[in-house]
């Protein structure tokens, strides 16, 4: 059998489904410590994303307590009912100019017939922890 690689994934994108094949053995073994396992892989992020990261983690908490702190695809998330509601992603890990955090379908976001599910994320501003603070609120709700 070939080593070569296929070329159907990047190497980023093959190391976050590795990152999820080890949550979910995790997981099932009963091993996960949700919020430690968040904040370790905010603290292998290289700044700024760790510094936002963390700022976002504390946002969510407070303005969600009900959603709960996991891993997935490598990147902090947040859960109600064992379903990612909202998710960080380090725009260093894609190799992106920006930082993003994202709404999954578990998120109450529906407006119409049309919504936003990420955001871009450059910077944390008061205004912009403000919408974010909005955001997490009515998607938890």
């Amino acid at each position: 059998m070939s080593k070569k690689k296929s070329g159907l994934l990047t190497a980023e994108e093959r190391a976050a489904m590795k990152e999820t094949f080890n949550e979910r053995r995790r997981a099932r073994s009963g091993e996960v410590d949700g919020e430690s396992d968040v904040l370790a892989k905010i603290a292998e992020m290289p700044e700024p994303d760790r510094a936002m990261a963390k700022r976002l983690h504390d946002i969510i908490k407070a303005s969600a307590p009900s959603l709960a702190p996991r891993t997935w695809y490598g990147m902090p998330a947040y859960a109600k009912d064992g379903q990612v509601v909202c998710f960080f992603q380090s725009g260093h890990k894609f190799k992106s100019r920006y930082a993003t955090l994202g709404f999954q379908q578990a998120a109450n976001l529906d407006e119409g017939d049309i919504w936003p599910t990420s955001y871009a994320l450059t910077r944390l501003t008061a205004a912009v922890e403000e919408k974010i603070r909005a955001l997490v609120k009515k998607a938890a709700g």
